[in-house]
């Protein structure tokens, strides 16, 4: 007798799709206050959140209000931070991108103004200020795609603390597995192919599904797999 596929196991919830709770401990985002000037604020203490790959920093300001913020390589406790139109350019500062000159580090870019950042928050991860226009300003992503942002929009200052932690080998199947669970990913995902017959449609000792993988919308789910609902399969006849 065959078990249930992995979508229909993980449908049910139990303990083993589910993430641990309080994993993610802060919600990094820019604070939504708008800042004409500037405020200064220093960095109370470093932050090991097993919901990111990158440190994170918690910043008081002058008004003793608190933010956390992705931390950026070289930073340190103790250190000062700036936000705001007119704050200086220097490591983790919250800046309007009009405000970052060209050749600039930049991380936690935000892709429309006010959204709290989106882009370039992995561990490592920098893009670089290209070049300024009237409205937009040209980013050089990680993936070395140019793409232009408004000019309003706000960055910070530095690359991602934490590169270089996934050249570190894992060594333990183990090990993998806390680190998958602990942002709720799942793993192993296992190959359809690699199954036995009577654990997936595509089961067996062929390793290929041995049949067409389209499938209609309106199979059992234990038949759901593949190509759903599918307009069309195959290559492209060239014109």
């Amino acid at each position: 007798m065959g078990k249930n596929l992995h979508m229909q196991r993980r449908g049910r919830g139990t303990n083993a799709f589910r993430k641990p709770p309080n994993t993610f401990k802060a919600d990094v985002v820019f604070p939504s206050r708008k800042v004409d000037s500037k405020m200064v604020g220093e960095v109370l203490e470093l932050i090991d959140d097993p919901g990111h790959k990158a440190p994170l920093m918690r910043v008081v300001y002058e008004d003793n209000s608190e933010t956390i913020f992705i931390a950026p390589e070289g930073i340190r406790v103790g250190s000062r931070i700036q936000e705001g139109m007119q704050a200086d350019v220097t490591l983790g500062s919250v800046l309007p991108l009009t405000s970052i000159p060209d050749g600039t580090p930049v991380y936690n870019i935000e892709v429309t103004p006010g959204d709290g950042g989106k882009l370039a928050r992995s561990a490592g991860a920098y893009a670089t200020v290209v070049s300024h226009t009237q409205n937009t300003v040209s980013v050089l992503m990680p993936s070395k795609k140019v793409v232009d942002i408004s000019s309003i929009c706000r960055a910070q200052v530095g690359a991602v603390a934490g590169g270089g932690a996934d050249a570190q080998p894992i060594l333990r199947a183990g090990k993998s597995h806390h680190m998958h669970h602990a942002i709720n990913a799942y793993w192993p995902r296992n190959r359809g192919v690699k199954s036995n017959p009577v654990d997936h449609p595509f089961g067996g000792k062929q390793h290929h599904k041995g049949a067409s993988s389209m499938t209609s919308r309106h199979a059992p789910p234990g038949a759901k797999v593949g190509h759903i609902a599918a307009r069309r399969v195959g290559r492209k006849k060239r014109s």
